[in-house]
């Protein structure tokens, strides 16, 4: 079957050599050469077009365990790009053997609440073990709970749909040892900064779940300061990749999803220090910050 793409491109493909298949016809005895350029041509053209439309084959990588990750808690802030201030989170971390459980949580201003549990094993390498996240409140666009399951590559959504019913998904993917959900924080801390791209697999929910691609890029050290003391942190771009026709579209609709930052404490002792980009797949583009002490 073909698909809209594979029609646009042959029709493309017709139109633009009408001429040459009209001289094809008229001198197709006289003139052997003709033929042979019009078939080139149109050969060249058709095979532009399946190249195009094939997926996407790119490179995975799991992240070696330089820092290992044990007993720690956290206060994070969630602010607007414009500094406004819309919710306060906890990261709350425990290791028992080579398995890690992280929860974050973050509880806003109006009454919705993020939570997720990120358990994954640190033998060598980084692996998501499991994930679950449950968002609801009016700062989503949709009430939502997801959970993924490595070992059987099950993924399992509960939303409530625009008409207001809730309804389920359960889709079995196909899931790389590379899959990085909740894990970015934690291995932006393990990946060297000299390693000029990283790439890992990610489930992205929109509701329906689909594999796709993460590529981190280091873009250098920038300063910060945390009260008189100066500091330096890596800074991270993480770029959301959808490959083949998917892809494509993504980009020609001007739907890719947008890039996010991070930064990373440069030094033997890295730590989180801030993040820009969405919490949620279609949601805005949001700040996570260290909180500052409370007075007592």
């Amino acid at each position: 079957m073909l698909t809209g793409a594979s029609k646009a491109c042959i029709a493309s493909t017709v139109v633009g050599d009408q001429s040459n298949n009209d001289a094809f016809l008229k001198f197709s005895v006289h003139n052997t050469s003709m033929v042979e350029r019009v078939g080139s041509r149109l050969f060249a053209v058709l095979l532009a077009c399946a190249a195009l439309l094939q997926p996407i084959a790119l490179p995975v990588d799991t992240v070696p365990v330089r820092h290992t990750e044990g007993l720690s808690h956290g206060f994070l802030v969630l602010r607007t790009l414009k500094g406004s201030l819309i919710a306060d989170g906890q990261l709350a971390q425990d290791a028992v053997g080579d398995h890690v459980t992280n929860h974050l949580t973050f509880r806003f201003k109006d009454g919705s609440i993020y939570e997720e549990t990120t358990i994954f094993s640190q033998r060598g390498v980084f692996r998501l073990l499991s994930d679950r996240i449950v968002q609801r409140g009016p700062s989503f666009k949709r009430p939502m709970e997801t959970s993924i399951d490595t070992s059987t590559g099950q993924v399992t959504v509960r939303y409530t749909d625009d008409n207001g019913k809730e309804k389920m998904l359960t889709q079995q993917l196909e899931l790389a040892p590379d899959v990085a959900n909740g894990l970015l924080f934690t291995l932006l801390k393990n990946i060297q900064p000299s390693v000029p791209r990283t790439t890992v697999s990610i489930v992205a929910i929109t509701p329906k779940p689909r594999l796709v691609k993460l590529a981190i890029l280091p873009k250098g050290q920038e300063p910060f300061s945390i009260g008189s003391h100066q500091h330096k942190a890596w800074h991270y771009v993480v770029k959301v990749e959808i490959g083949g026709a998917a892809g494509l579209l993504a980009h020609l609709l001007r739907k890719q999803p947008p890039d996010a930052h991070v930064w990373v404490l440069a030094g033997e002792a890295p730590a989180f220090v801030k993040f820009e980009g969405q919490l949620y797949a279609g949601g805005p583009i949001w700040e996570i910050q260290l909180a500052s002490a409370g007075i007592f």
